[in-house]
């Protein structure tokens, strides 16, 4: 089982930035896919962005272009970095191993507001 620590999330102006990151423990996941998903209040928490272990990226079409999702394979940790943040990116955003039973972490509040 792997423990993930998220961290990074916060308080950002429209059109500011965020880097969350989530940190493995208990096992190394340079062998498993890694992905974001985020969730609001009253709806189903929905995908965000994966990265693979050969490093393919896949996004949702409503972050396509302004978020970017990466890995450091030293550090068993994975980066979202989001740009351009817009109101509807408003929300409590997780990490989640890749697989079947997918491991998720804590969950870390973004919102965007002015």
């Amino acid at each position: 089982q792997v423990q993930l620590v998220q961290s990074g999330g916060g308080l950002v102006p429209p059109g500011g930035s965020l880097r969350p990151s989530c940190a493995a423990s208990g096992s190394t996941t340079r062998f498993t896919s890694m992905g974001w998903y985020r969730q609001t209040q009253g709806k189903e928490r929905e995908f965000v962005a994966q990265i693979t272990p050969s490093g393919s990226r896949n996004y949702a079409d409503s972050v396509k272009g302004r978020f970017t999702i990466s890995r450091d394979s030293t550090k068993n940790t994975v980066y979202l970095q989001m740009n351009s943040l817009k109101p509807e990116d408003t929300a409590v955003y997780y990490c989640a191993t890749g697989g079947r039973y997918p491991d998720w972490g804590q969950g870390t509040p973004v919102t965007v507001s002015s």
